[in-house]
């Protein structure tokens, strides 16, 4: 079976993350697969090696300066529409709107839903929901929305996730890298994605100056945070508002894919405070790492973490839940064993079963 994943980029979002680890484990299970990608800012691959066994084909993408958002989607769309060779394909599968929009009629992995004001946004959008042949979402929580919104029935599939990678990161094979960033960075909740409304980056300021009354001698890294989208305002309205509030924070930027495991490691506890998720693969990483995770109260998080989390709403809430849980951090071996459950060769699996009734 010859298997085309698409996705949009080639950094490190948790949409690609997820098209790399699933390619790989198709491969793995005995699947013919290429991944196709839009080569942004002249990167010929992704954001870190990939198994040879898994073609790449990254289409050139190179950048327009003042190009607005709506007519960098559009151009994206048709670029990887024009190179893409979907008759070369038993599946073809998308991982996200853009590439749904390039590869239909395909099936597509529906993450979480947006909300776009721009009629050509929001048109986009709708196209990738609507029109192709087959959804999967990877909780029961999206697929309910899906289901609420449109009247459709997507197979659910959950996350995988590399829980031994982030695992070994917690144990004595990664104390050194776990110790220079301790030793640069003292003791600190960490967040990632970096500073965008999805990630409830202003909530997350308002509940760390809170917590901090607590715990002053803990601080607050971001890291991450490469998106299609200009978030420049938000950012400004984020600076001044720590400003406001005195909070030195630490901005990382991207981190380098072999010092990520060590980076969440060797992390005090996690804010995972997204206003929209689909599954949390970065918190169920830092839970097989062993550091607890504070996470927004979202139906989504509830059904894929259960009790391996604490769980909050609002700032004051999220202050709070941080604070309890870096005085008396709970059982880590919970959040392991939840992390250690869900794997990619079931989640491949659950897909080749899937593909096996679209050819």
């Amino acid at each position: 079976m010859r298997i085309a994943l698409l996705t949009y980029s080639t950094k490190p979002r948790g949409g690609v993350v997820h098209t790399l680890a699933l390619a790989e484990a198709l491969s793995r299970a005995g699947a013919d697969v290429d991944v196709w990608t839009l080569g942004r800012g002249g990167d010929a691959t992704f954001y870190r090696p990939v198994d040879p066994a898994v073609g790449v084909h990254a289409v050139p993408f190179p950048e327009q300066p003042g190009e607005d958002v709506g007519a960098r989607i559009q151009r994206s769309i048709a670029v990887l529409r024009d190179a893409f060779t979907p008759d070369a394909y038993d599946v073809v599968h998308a991982q996200d709107c853009i590439s749904a929009n390039a590869a239909l009629p395909c099936l597509r992995t529906i993450h979480h839903l947006d909300t776009f004001t721009t009629p050509a946004l929001a048109a986009c959008h709708e196209r990738a929901v609507v029109d192709p042949i087959g959804h999967v979402c990877v909780s029961e929580s999206v697929a309910a929305e899906v289901k609420a919104g449109w009247g459709l029935s997507p197979t659910v599939i959950p996350n995988g996730v590399d829980a031994e990678r982030f695992a070994r990161a917690a144990g004595p094979h990664g104390a050194e890298r776990r110790a220079a960033w301790s030793d640069t960075l003292g003791p600190y909740v960490l967040a990632l994605g970096g500073i965008e409304p999805r990630k409830g980056s202003i909530d997350l300021l308002e509940a760390y100056a809170l917590m901090r009354r607590r715990r002053p001698d803990v601080r607050l890294v971001f890291a991450g945070g490469e998106t299609l989208f200009d978030y420049r305002d938000y950012r400004a309205a984020f600076e001044r508002r720590a400003a406001q509030l005195g909070v030195d924070h630490v901005m990382l930027g991207v981190v380098d894919e072999e010092e990520l495991p060590a980076l969440v490691a060797a992390a005090s506890a996690m804010a995972f405070v997204s206003t929209k998720e689909g599954f949390g693969l970065a918190a169920m990483e830092a839970l097989a790492a062993g550091v607890p995770v504070v996470a927004r109260d979202l139906p989504v998080l509830r059904e894929v973490f259960g009790g391996a989390v604490r769980f909050a709403s609002e700032p004051m809430a999220m202050a709070g839940s941080l604070a309890s849980v870096l005085e008396d951090p709970p059982d880590p071996e919970i959040g392991r064993a939840l992390a250690a459950s869900y794997t990619w060769e079931a989640a491949a699996a659950a897909h080749l079963e899937l593909y096996s009734t679209c050819t």
